[in-house]
């Protein structure tokens, strides 16, 4: 076995595996042998096969086997004893390929490209500058909060009469036909015309509507008859409708109540602390998205600066190759440069880590498990789940595989962020979370 490489240029090489007959002759006779002892042929006696007839049904299986093995050893304890980085999976090169005769093999020759991961030289100072955005709580910020929670926990109330808004029960009769609890939202009727007839109604007034002028959307006036779309037409348009209740939505009052909802028992007691509790939750969730944008910015700056080429061909090629026919030359163009620069960034991330030994820890990996815990339970309305259960939680999250790999790589990378903030200058603005969700449009 001769096993050499040929550099094509500084990120892409060609490894040649020459195998002789003596490298994978001995595995096939034991192979076949193995064939043998199993096989189960009719007027033989289990083992006692003659080897001829072995060969004969089983021999190039386990020819393409057992060469299949010694290219997949071989090759990757040649990469792994030359220290390779490859970027992607060796694959078979395309204009060297040897045509094999597998009925009548002897030495053979396979030939397979790689893509080599560029070499990183990286050094920040605190000359290297990154904008850092600072985002302020502004009046309009906390009142818009406030009116969500309110509307959030809201309900509807009895009205004495109907107004643009509002909504209705009713009963619907035509004929012999009759709809209890018919149930009409006042807001989604646009022709104002059609939408007057229900205003200053009170409950207990009767009149008829032409229910399929006034409901022109076809799902909603089969939810209002309570029959499927196909069955519509079977009806007349106009209905005689009886009130049976008007309601409103009434956003919650800023009371007690809400605070007691929202923070905890007795947790707020007036309006001002209310305005201190929400000033400071805003200000925590705008601190988070201050890191949001410090990450995609600094991503942004380091992945210029790094200036890491490619071997954008290879590449191009591995992702063809690896997809299967999931995607398409043209797809693979289309969407390259967002592929790259996240290779790019990738590679760094690892340069990084393993420069400055930044090292992820069992304790950072539950700490990003319990975030994501606490927020799926706030998704929930338990906003005050016991640590217990948080804990046993998160460590569920960390026992699939898959999530603990995503976690690991937040983890890194924000062991990487961290790094790069405590050394960089920060570009410090002060911005609103208006001004913040504009840098996103442009950006």
């Amino acid at each position: 076995m001769k096993i050499s490489q040929h550099n094509t240029d500084d990120l892409t090489a060609t490894i040649t595996l020459n195998i002789e007959k003596a490298d994978y002759e001995p595995h096939v006779k034991k192979s076949l042998n193995e064939y043998r002892r199993k096989a189960d042929i009719k007027g033989f006696r289990p083992g006692m096969a003659p080897m001829s007839l072995i060969e004969k049904m089983y021999g190039k299986n386990a020819l393409l086997d057992e060469v299949q093995k010694i290219i997949l050893e071989n090759l990757n304890k040649y990469i792994e004893e030359n220290k390779l980085h490859l970027l992607g999976d060796p694959l078979p090169n395309e204009d060297e390929r040897q045509k094999i005769n597998w009925d009548a093999p002897g030495d053979m020759e396979f030939k397979f490209d790689i893509g080599i991961a560029p070499n990183v030289d990286l050094t920040f100072t605190d000359k290297d500058k990154i904008p850092y955005y600072k985002v302020t709580v502004t009046d309009g910020d906390r009142n818009g909060y406030t009116e969500h929670m309110r509307r959030k926990y809201g309900n509807m109330v009895d009205m004495e009469e109907a107004g643009e808004d509002d909504f209705i029960k009713a009963t619907l009769t035509q004929g012999e036909h009759i709809i209890e609890d018919g149930y009409i939202s006042l807001k989604t009727i646009q022709d104002e015309a059609l939408k007057k007839p229900f205003l200053g109604k009170k409950v207990g007034d009767e009149f008829d509507v032409d229910v399929k002028k006034t409901f022109t959307n076809e799902t909603d006036l089969a939810a209002l008859l309570k029959v499927e779309k196909e069955e519509l037409a079977k009806f007349e348009p106009e209905f005689h409708i009886k009130i049976t209740e008007v309601k409103r939505f009434a956003p919650a009052e800023l009371n007690q109540e809400l605070y007691d909802i929202l923070f905890g028992k007795d947790e707020v007691k007036s309006e001002e602390e209310f305005n201190g509790k929400v000033n400071a939750l805003l200000a925590n969730e705008y601190a988070k998205e201050s890191e949001y944008r410090f990450a995609i910015d600094a991503r942004e700056e380091i992945v210029k600066k790094a200036q890491l080429k490619l071997p954008e061909s290879f590449l191009k090629r591995w992702m063809l190759y690896s997809n299967e026919g999931k995607l398409t030359a043209e797809q693979i163009d289309k969407d390259f440069n967002s592929f790259a620069n996240d290779l790019r960034w990738q590679i760094i991330c690892g340069y990084l880590t393993k420069t400055h030994e930044l090292k992820v820890t069992e304790e950072d990996l539950l700490a990003h498990a319990l975030k994501i815990a606490r927020y799926q339970f706030s998704m929930y309305g338990i906003h005050n789940a016991p640590d217990e259960q948080l804990e046993h939680y998160a460590k569920s999250i960390l026992a699939n595989e898959k999530e603990l790999k995503r976690i690991y790589e937040k983890a890194e990378e924000d062991k990487v962020m961290a790094y790069i903030k405590s050394v960089v200058t920060l570009d410090e603005k002060e911005i609103t979370s208006e001004e913040l969700q504009k840098l996103y449009e442009t950006k």
